[in-house]
This record gives structure tokens, sequence and C-alpha cells, in this order.
């Protein structure tokens, strides 16, 4: 699957990157509807992404491909078959993800280094950051959706940084998804209220 399957720009996109973006646009598509069939979906994308990162040596988006699949199962399970019931997020653990999110940064970056991994700083804030918002999501918090619009915007860069020209631009759309998702999951959350 690491063979080229079409060139665009001067930018080879294999098979795996290819098929990785679909699955996961695919994922979080049906995320921002709150369907729970996003899951496998994550799954699958994680497992190809996996793959890609440890390619282009990103450990640490490598290592959150794991925790992207067992969240997905976590959220099969956790989740009702009617789908997500969004509620918020406690206001006093904001401040707390947070500062737990640059605490973990500063203590992993220097191993990502370490190990030769590339751009350690902002892989590891960046894995922390969707660790976050992947458990959000799993709690049924529509706040994970600004966090993965944050998280999405700095995968951008990142990926385009390292030549990721393709996963960069699903990146771009995944920003604009996540807004989309913020908005979606705030307006059933709002609903939800007025029709108690």
């Amino acid at each position: 699957m690491s063979s080229i399957f079409f060139t665009a720009w001067g930018y080879e996109v294999s098979y795996l990157e290819f098929v990785a973006s679909i699955a996961s646009f695919i994922g979080v598509g049906l995320g921002i509807t709150g369907k729970r069939i996003t899951w496998p979906w994550w799954a699958a994308s994680s497992a190809l992404y996996l793959i890609l990162f440890i390619q282009w040596d990103l450990l640490a988006s490598a290592l959150l491909q794991i925790v992207f699949i067992a969240a997905a199962v976590m959220g099969w399970f956790g989740w009702e078959v009617s789908g997500a019931k969004p509620g918020p997020f406690a206001n006093k653990y904001r401040l707390l993800t947070l500062v737990a999110i640059i605490i973990a940064t500063l203590i992993f970056a220097p191993v990502l280094t370490h190990i030769g991994a590339v751009a350690a700083f902002p892989d590891a804030l960046l894995l922390f950051g969707s660790l976050a918002a992947q458990l959000l999501m799993v709690y049924e918090k529509y706040d994970n959706w600004p966090l993965w619009l944050v998280v999405d915007a700095g995968y951008v860069a990142l990926y385009a940084s390292q030549g990721l020209l393709f996963t960069s631009l699903l990146y771009v759309a995944f920003t604009a998804m996540a807004a989309l998702g913020w908005s979606t999951w705030y307006g059933t959350h709002r609903r939800a209220i007025r029709s108690l």
C-alpha cells in the first residue's frame, strides 16, 4: 500500500495515505452527526495512519493512533445505539485539561527528541491535545470540537512542514469540520435542554 496511487503538483500520494485519508474523512463526518458508526471508521483510519506515521518518523502521531483505536472501542461500547447525547464539560476541568496538556508535552517532547522523532515539541503538544479531544468525544462532551479545531489547525502546519501534503489538506478539511461539529453538537445539546 506504500506504492504511489497518484501524483498531484509534484506530490506523490500513496495508496496508504489516500485510503487512510478517505476513511478518516468519513469517520469525522459521521462523528459530526453523532452517529455511533463513526467509531469503526476511526479505528480503521487510525490503523492505517499508524503505519503511515511510523514510515514518516512522526512517532507521537503514530502513538496517538493506538490511543484512537482504543478510544474507538470505548466510544462504540459507550455511546447508545442511537448515537451521542452531547453535553458540556465542567468549567473547572477546562483549565485543568489545558495545564495537563502543557505539562505532558514538556515531559514527553524531550523523550521524542531522544528517540529521533522529527518535530518533537509540536508533535507532543498535538498528541496530548488530540488525546484530550478524543476523550471528550468518547464521553460525549461538545467541548471536544473547539479543541479539535485548534489541534487540527496545528496538524495542518505540522504535516505540511514534514511534506505530508495530502494529509495536510485533509486536516484543513478537519479544521472546518470541527467548527461544524461544534455547532451541531452544541445545537443538539441546546435542543435537548429546551425539550425538558
